[in-house]
């Protein structure tokens, strides 16, 4: 046995991982802890970038991307600008469960939610049209692509990683980043350790942001050194004077943990031993070159 944890990218990440820790306090599975997690701030309308509430496309629909995947497996499921359903993380749940796909896009994922009992409504709040309409006034979308990437270790040793999300905000429709690609938004092997990403998605899966912090642990590198190399990588390949927002978390599956970002802002949440801490990540430039 060893002692549980949960990561989760951003503030919102913070009450979501108290949804999560009671699956991993009662000895539950690592990917339903994972699930649960994400699942939460799907459903909360204040998160603006995940889930209900999420800010709308170019056309003013909300398309969400999500993925889930099993460390002592390699089983993994997602779906990609999926409209009217949440919690999406469900819906990948029940594509890595219930058929040999990994990833279901669009109509036909909408279609096999609906055939599974999904409940279709409307994902844009009042607040996210307010959003929309300013956007076709100004046509300024900002940069609003926030993520909940989430990392789970259980008592039995098993890993989980999920990731959800609506999107890069104003995006055009179809756009799919990085959080539903296994390898780029998410990753897990049970002998190694988990890892998911953040920020812009584009930029995250050119490097395959998630599969090279896993496999840089595998080559003995810390949670924390893994994560920077992958900011690094973002920062290079990216030849901008300032890098676009691209962050990391990850966990050995020894419970070490580790999460940095190429600019300032990003935290996570970490629980562990019934205690949940907001942890705010290093950065480029300032704490790491």
């Amino acid at each position: 046995m060893v002692s549980p944890v949960l990561v989760s990218t951003w503030s919102f990440g913070f009450p979501a991982n108290e949804e999560g820790a009671k699956v991993l306090s009662a000895n539950g599975p690592a990917l339903e802890a994972a699930i649960v997690t994400g699942a939460h701030a799907e459903l909360d309308p204040t998160v603006d970038s995940v889930g209900y509430g999420g800010l709308p496309n170019s056309e003013g629909g909300v398309q969400l991307d999500a993925a889930v995947m099993e460390g002592r497996t390699g089983d993994a499921g997602a779906v990609g600008a999926l409209e009217g359903i949440v919690p999406s993380l469900r819906v990948a749940e029940r594509v890595m469960r219930e058929t040999r796909h990994v990833l279901l896009v669009g109509e036909g994922a909408k279609r096999f939610a609906l055939d599974r009992g999904f409940n279709e409504q409307d994902l844009i709040t009042e607040n996210a049209w307010k959003w929309y309409e300013e956007f076709k006034r100004t046509g300024k979308a900002g940069d609003f692509f926030d993520t909940i990437g989430v990392i789970a270790l259980d008592a039995e040793g098993d890993l989980a990683a999920t990731c959800t999300t609506s999107g890069l905000s104003a995006k055009l429709p179809g756009r799919v980043g990085d959080s539903p690609l296994i390898g780029a938004g998410l990753y897990c092997d049970n002998e190694v350790g988990s890892a998911a990403a953040t920020g812009v998605g584009e930029d995250i899966l050119k490097i395959c942001g998630s599969f090279l912090v896993v496999e840089l642990m595998r080559q003995g590198r810390s949670p924390q050194e893994a994560c920077q190399e992958a900011v690094r990588r973002c920062a290079r390949h990216q030849r901008r004077p300032e890098p676009t927002q691209c962050c990391f978390i990850a966990l050995h599956r020894e419970g070490e943990v580790g999460g940095a970002s190429t600019r300032h802002g990003f935290q996570y949440a970490h629980w562990r031993d019934g205690k949940n801490t907001l942890v705010d990540a290093p950065h480029l430039g300032r704490d790491f070159e």
